[in-house]
């Protein structure tokens, strides 16, 4: 008896084993995948899902002698303002830099901005009165409509470079 239980847990054992031997291998983990690095072309601002962009006038200085009229164009120059910063984010900002030296002296420094681009797709968040004398709008884009001016600017580049 004391040999048939024996030879009865021998065999359970070897089963039970038999099925650790045969399970399906567990697949490994993937490795973390790395961020994309950053190019010129594919700069940090993909990381969010809109952007947005805010644009200042002051009404005070509005090329206009009716207060109405003053507080309109401020208005437009405002959002004019706001398209500016957006396609500076969209496709950066040239620099030009000249500084001219004679005897170790700086005689002039001079900067210059550029922005170039086009913009569509933006909605109008917001125009509202700062303080008494200013207005401010809100821009917003989307990602994907970036990536859509983007690939655009980059396939007119390569057209005038043929």
């Amino acid at each position: 008896m004391t040999r048939t239980k024996n030879l009865t847990a021998m065999v359970l054992v070897l089963m039970l084993s038999a099925c650790s031997v045969f399970q399906k291998p567990q697949p490994k983990p993937e490795p973390p995948k790395e961020p994309e690095k950053a190019t010129m072309i594919t700069p940090m601002t993909e990381k969010r899902e809109t952007l947005v962009a805010t644009g200042y006038a002051v009404i005070s200085i509005q090329n206009h002698r009716l207060p109405a009229q003053q507080r309109l164009l401020a208005i437009r120059a405002s959002k004019l303002d706001a398209y500016r910063a957006l396609t500076e984010q969209v496709y950066g900002q040239q620099l030009d830099a000249n500084t001219t030296v004679a005897d170790m002296t700086v005689m002039s420094d001079t900067f210059r901005a550029r922005v170039e681009g086009v913009i569509y797709g933006a909605v109008l968040v917001s125009i509202t009165p700062v303080g008494d004398d200013t207005y401010e709008t809100t821009l917003s884009l989307d990602r994907h409509v970036v990536e859509e001016l983007r690939a655009l600017y980059i396939a007119h580049l390569n057209s005038k470079n043929r």
